[in-house]
């Protein structure tokens, strides 16, 4: 899977299959991304199992029949946990901690060769740069996970694309968004509800406040209090209160509406 290199591995690799019928070229005229790339190539063949790794040989290609054996085991997909040492060691285990601790996801290298069943990318939706997400969204629907230890060598090739120092910012926006999915998808209404009550409650509050302040105040004999402001912005502020809380309650009930939806569509798919 060629995704738009500039260093002529395309025709390269073109030259190597014309004595080698069983690779296949495939091409992004422009640089897409992993995630896309990935996509892509899993769209491109009829085969039941794929093996993703970068060609810059950190991965060997020799460890590819013992993910296939794990795979013939029955499980849906097989990570590779990296022995060796790497530059981005650090920043690595802090994303697969934190992945583990949030997602639960029975694997410690999440950023490494993989083998899956293709059947399992069809129900997932993977946005740019979310092939990192690939085994967390897969497991969240079910799949099974296991993973092997495999040796990580020196990069032979190439320049690596990932070193960016916004890279890391961007990798927990993500983290942040795929758990938000995961955790709300299926359940809207336990935001927008929770939400929507937490608002409307809070101008119950203040309105309970004003009134007293305004009209029982002064019948307990005390001296009547009026705030600096007057009593027409708590007004405001006790009808901004209670829309927004009930826009938010109506908006989680359509959303159930919309995930009942999708859960229906998703079935019919897998029929």
């Amino acid at each position: 899977m060629d995704d738009g290199s500039t260093d002529n591995t395309a025709e390269i690799a073109q030259e190597v299959a014309e004595g080698w019928s069983a690779l296949k070229i495939i091409r992004h005229k422009k640089n897409l991304g992993k995630t896309e790339s990935m996509l892509t190539g899993a769209n491109s063949t009829s085969k039941k199992y794929l093996v993703i790794f970068d060609a810059d040989l950190q991965h060997s290609p020799n460890e590819i029949p013992r993910f296939l054996e794990k795979l013939a085991e029955g499980w849906d997909i097989v990570t590779g946990r990296k022995l060796g040492a790497y530059s981005k060691r650090t920043v690595s285990s802090i994303y697969n901690r934190l992945s583990r601790k949030i997602f639960n996801v029975p694997v410690s290298d999440l950023n490494s060769m993989k083998a899956f069943r293709k059947e399992i990318l069809s129900p997932l939706t993977l946005r740019h740069d979310w092939h990192r997400f690939f085994v967390v969204l897969a497991h969240a629907r079910g799949a099974t996970v296991t993973e092997i230890d495999i040796d990580l060598y020196p990069r032979r090739a190439g320049i690596s694309k990932y070193t960016s120092k916004f890279r890391i910012l961007v990798g927990l926006l993500d983290l942040v968004s795929v758990g938000f999915l995961l955790m709300f998808s299926r359940k809207p209404l336990l935001l927008f509800g929770l939400t929507g009550f937490a608002l409307a409650g809070l101008g119950a509050m203040v309105a309970i406040a004003a009134f007293y302040l305004r009209f029982l105040h002064p019948m307990l004999g005390f001296e009547a209090y009026i705030p600096p402001f007057g009593y027409r912005p708590l007004l405001y502020l006790v009808m901004l209160l209670e829309m927004l809380g009930f826009l938010l309650v109506g908006f989680g009930l359509v959303s159930e509406q919309v995930a009942q939806l999708r859960d229906e569509l998703d079935n019919i798919r897998k029929q």
